[in-house]
């Protein structure tokens, strides 16, 4: 926070996103060091950028294009250490935040609706059900941008007028896996219609869900991603990290943080994006609510010579016990937004030496990392990690011990 008397002044990004003058008044896209002038009007300072996007303010997928890298880096670091702050816990390493290049989001939710003779396919806008209509994006991974303009040729011919679709589109091993949502193809010559549009291009899947579930309308081959050079069926809406290179930071940092660890728990595991990159030498038992998820890890665990254990469990429902988690020299999680307030109770109660918490919400995170340094854990560690560029949304990867 800049030292300032002068009202006007901005001297922080808030959580949300607003700029905050030093007499606490928020302003929406204000950078640190921009300035009020007499007519409530912004004079831009030094840590403000022009936005490269030009749905920038409209478009709910980016909110912070207008702050330099500075103060960017800066935000995400105040957006986990405040967290922790207003739980009187400090980390006994911060790491610089990691964040992702632009154009490397390899997975988006999109919606698609037809107002008359348009059909709008895009992001919600800013706050509101609006679609942006997009004709440019500074995120999006070039393989899915460029499937933009075909696909909403496609679907001005198939949607129905004011029937909203949402759309994932998620770049795996084949190519891009696209499932359309809230549409179901009426007869043969649609069906073929789709078979054509994803042939023509090269798409690895296309699916629909008309709500029964998704339907796969092409596949040429079975879709896979891969963690630890070890190729995983993708089921439909799986959850994958969001850029290959925020991955890859995320994965360095919990091999860190488990250490020599032999015997590791991967709690809330997935589709195994850290039970696979735990080196040969260690046993693994891997736990995951999500049946379809935990049955692709299973079945590439049961052809794998490694030692990895599978199951499937709801871990809000049955925690891992204080008795079993002391079989582990090492517990890893990476729960959802809410956290993992009951597995952590059971956490701070045992014997494990080695905790690597990985989190998307610096709220829970520090809410949980409270309860487990009241029970004697230390927080050791703390990479953040900026994996959804220019947004408020920040990643954490920690380390505790005994």
């Amino acid at each position: 926070m800049t030292e300032t008397t002068d009202p006007d002044l901005i001297i922080r990004v808030a959580a949300k996103g607003d700029g905050v003058t030093s007499d606490g008044r928020h302003i929406a896209f204000s950078a640190p060091l921009d300035r009020l002038n007499e007519d409530g009007g912004l004079i831009k300072g030094p840590h403000h950028v022009e936005a490269p996007c030009q749905h920038f303010q409209v478009c709910g997928g980016c909110s912070l294009q207008h702050l330099d890298e500075q103060s960017y880096t800066q935000f995400l670091t105040d957006r986990v250490a405040y967290a922790l702050e207003g739980q009187g816990l400090v980390a006994d390493v911060m790491h610089p935040p990691q964040i992702s290049q632009p154009k490397s989001r390899i997975r988006a939710s999109l919606r698609a609706a037809k107002l008359g003779d348009q059909l709008k396919l895009g992001f919600s806008g800013a706050g509101s059900h609006r679609i942006i209509d997009l004709q440019q994006c500074e995120i999006l991974a070039p393989e899915l941008f460029s499937l933009i303009a075909p696909l909403r040729k496609f679907l001005k011919k198939a949607a129905r007028r004011k029937h909203d679709m949402n759309i994932e589109m998620t770049l795996v091993d084949q190519g891009v896996d696209l499932l359309i949502s809230n549409y179901e193809p009426d007869g043969l010559e649609e069906h073929e219609a789709l078979s054509s549009f994803a042939e023509t291009n090269g798409l690895a899947r296309l699916s629909v869900d008309g709500g029964y579930g998704p339907e796969t309308q092409w596949e040429p081959e079975p879709v896979t991603v891969s963690f630890g050079g070890i190729a995983v069926s993708f089921p439909h809406s799986a959850f994958l990290q969001p850029t290959h290179d925020g991955q890859q930071v995320l994965v360095s940092a919990m091999r860190d943080a488990v250490g020599e660890a032999r015997l590791v728990a991967d709690l809330f595991a997935g589709l195994g994006t850290f039970t696979l990159a735990l080196g040969d030498d260690k046993k693994v038992y891997a736990a995951e609510g999500a049946r379809d998820a935990i049955g692709a890890l299973k079945m590439v665990a049961n052809h794998s010579s490694r030692q990895i254990f599978c199951e499937h469990r709801d871990l809000f429902r049955r925690a891992l016990s204080v008795e079993e988690l002391n079989r582990f020299d090492a517990v890893i999680l990476d729960p959802p937004r809410a956290g993992a307030r009951d597995q952590i109770m059971q956490l701070a109660q045992s014997d494990v030496e080695k905790i690597c918490y990985i989190s998307c919400n610096p709220a829970s995170f520090a809410r949980d990392a409270k309860q487990l340094c009241d029970a004697g854990y230390r927080l050791r560690q703390v990479w953040p990690v900026g994996q959804f560029l220019w947004s408020t949304h920040v990643e954490i990867v920690s380390s505790f011990t005994r």
